[in-house]
């Protein structure tokens, strides 16, 4: 098993990168999406969240109200920890399920967005990093999700930074480019993963 850990910046276009290894074989397992189920109504990393932030991160149905969140979040550090730590080891938690019922041969695309800013490097083969230009993840998730340009920023400044990022990759996927240029250079990345495949070892 090849285990790879995938991350980008905000409005890097990730998702994109993910869903492209997904068709061409990949195993892809969503943090995200993971972090979602984990905080569904009735979870207990909900009510631990309702006891930190106070019910007002709550919508009327009783939902997590994500935007409400990520305003505190996101502009606190301290609250930010605090969210993480009742967070990420449940997705941990999940990933490893998950991870146990791959095919000895799977190529597992682990999607996790703060993989620099949480020093998980070491837990996989390769590291791939989505790269853009900071401008450019403004003007898309500007652009893409109506967010607000300092709310943007503020996220950014939230995350590793750029370089971060790129000191931590084993592969470099640009995506500042063309859909047609994010497909080739996925393609390449897959036959690179392919090769790494049959020689696996954890990162030193």
């Amino acid at each position: 098993m090849l285990k790879v850990g995938l991350t980008g910046g905000i409005g890097a276009g990730k998702s994109a990168v993910s869903r492209r290894l997904a068709e061409l074989g990949a195993l892809v397992i969503d943090a995200d999406r993971i972090a979602r189920d984990v905080v569904e109504p009735g979870t207990p990393a909900l009510a631990e969240i309702v006891a930190e932030f106070g019910g007002k991160v709550l919508t009327a149905e009783g939902a997590l109200d994500r935007p409400r969140l990520g305003e505190i979040v996101f502009a606190d550090e301290a609250a930010l920890a605090a969210l993480n730590a009742i967070v990420h080891p449940r997705v941990g938690e999940r990933t490893r399920e998950l991870t146990d019922r791959a095919a000895d041969d799977a190529i597992v695309v682990y999607d996790v967005p703060l993989l620099v800013e949480n020093g998980l490097a070491g837990l996989y083969d390769a590291v791939v990093v989505v790269d853009v230009p900071v401008e450019v993840q403004v003007e898309r998730v500007t652009a893409d999700r109506g967010m607000p340009e300092e709310q943007v920023r503020a996220r950014i400044r939230a995350q590793a930074t750029r370089e971060e990022r790129l000191a931590a990759a084993d592969v470099v996927v640009d995506n500042s480019g063309t859909e047609a240029d994010l497909d080739a250079r996925v393609a390449e990345v897959w036959a690179e993963l392919e090769r790494r495949a049959g020689r696996a070892s954890p990162r030193g």
